[in-house]
């Protein structure tokens, strides 16, 4: 099992008090020595590599108060040695020459750490506001692009002398330069001059339920996230749930040749009694909780450490190979994860032999 952090901006994590003063400052300009949310983001990164975390994901909010994913993984790239970067990329935001070119760029500086997160979009107003009004209605549409712009971004990290001609994204510079008078010296063609520094491309993860998605992910990516209903009383039911999800998945990747990681984002409440950590779910599960994000909790990791880890090893069993995490609060959730949990995880693997 491989286990993944959500990195802390304010839009995926419950409110604690440095993300609030953090927006604070954001919002009012005000000089507190520093970005609070930089440095909160940075001590928990930092804290999951000491714990043995292979990468975070640190997810784009362009309407918000999130700082830019890009710089923010460029800058937890400089504070870390070997946590992988995952930055999420919205087709249609973001041209995938520019997500080629910045993603080779981090995974030089980085020593091979970059991966992307390929989200299809779903929040029409900050689309249209930041893609100039590129939103796309139909579903379809979306993952036609989706499709093209992962073809164009690996065609350009391995292909000299790359070419691509869609529905969406063009890559020819010979046929821009074609009608100008004065001659000009181009580069070769369609290439990024900056490689990635892994001899392979910087790994690409998604989600989707619908079947042109999977088929996209199944045939270009290299994981797929599962979903489970809300509800962290609904595990033994999403169990089977993501059971069946990544049979049918792996069914769709062997029609395409090709084999996947399996992953799932879940919210962990690991207390020291179960009583302890069902009040901390239900709060956060009640509709009168404004600060909520129960919809995490559907993976069922509830529990004490004992419970979180059985639940881990039947997730693991059901044919989920990576987990990207989130806490509440995220600090100690993470300290209690990182040094009961995964001991006893560590203990079961050395029992049956792995």
């Amino acid at each position: 099992m491989k286990f993944g952090l959500w990195t802390p901006v304010p839009h995926v994590i419950r409110t604690e008090e440095r993300m609030t003063r953090a927006l604070v400052s954001h919002e009012n300009n005000s000089d507190i020595g520093g970005d609070e949310a930089f440095d909160f983001a940075v001590d928990i990164i930092q804290q999951a590599e000491r714990f043995g975390f292979d990468n975070t994901l640190i997810a784009q909010r362009f309407l918000g108060a999130d700082l830019d994913a890009w710089t923010l993984a460029t800058a937890l790239a400089m504070r870390t040695s070997t946590i992988e970067m995952m930055i999420a990329v919205h087709p249609g935001m973001t041209s995938p020459q520019v997500v080629a070119k910045m993603g080779a760029s981090l995974d030089r500086i980085s020593g091979g750490r970059c991966a992307i997160n390929i989200v299809n979009g779903h929040w029409v107003e900050e689309f249209q506001l930041f893609s100039n009004g590129g939103w796309i209605a139909d579903p379809e549409t979306r993952y036609r692009r989706m499709e093209e712009y992962i073809l164009v971004m690996k065609g350009l990290w391995t292909d000299p002398d790359f070419r691509f001609s869609g529905e969406f994204y063009q890559v020819d510079i010979s046929a821009a330069l074609a009608n100008r008078k004065q001659k000009v010296t181009v580069p070769e063609q369609g290439k990024v001059q900056v490689k990635p520094f892994r001899k392979h491309t910087p790994p690409m993860y998604a989600a989707s339920r619908a079947a042109t998605g999977k088929r996209i992910i199944a045939e270009h990516c290299d994981a797929w996230f599962a979903e489970y209903k809300p509800g962290y009383k609904n595990f033994e039911q999403n169990l089977q749930k993501i059971r069946d999800d990544v049979s049918d998945m792996a069914n769709v990747c062997e029609r395409a040749g090709r084999s996947i990681g399996f992953g799932l984002n879940p919210l962990v409440v690991c207390e020291d009694t179960m009583e302890k950590a069902i009040a901390v779910a239900d709060f956060i599960e009640d509709p009168q909780n404004a600060d909520r994000i129960a919809n995490s909790l559907g993976a069922g990791l509830v529990g004490t450490p004992q419970v979180v880890a059985e639940r881990i090893h039947k997730l693991e069993e059901a044919g989920i190979d990576r987990l990207m995490l989130r806490f509440t609060p995220m600090g100690e959730g993470l300290q209690r994860f990182g040094s009961q949990v995964l001991p006893l995880l560590a203990q079961t693997r050395r029992a049956g032999g792995d």
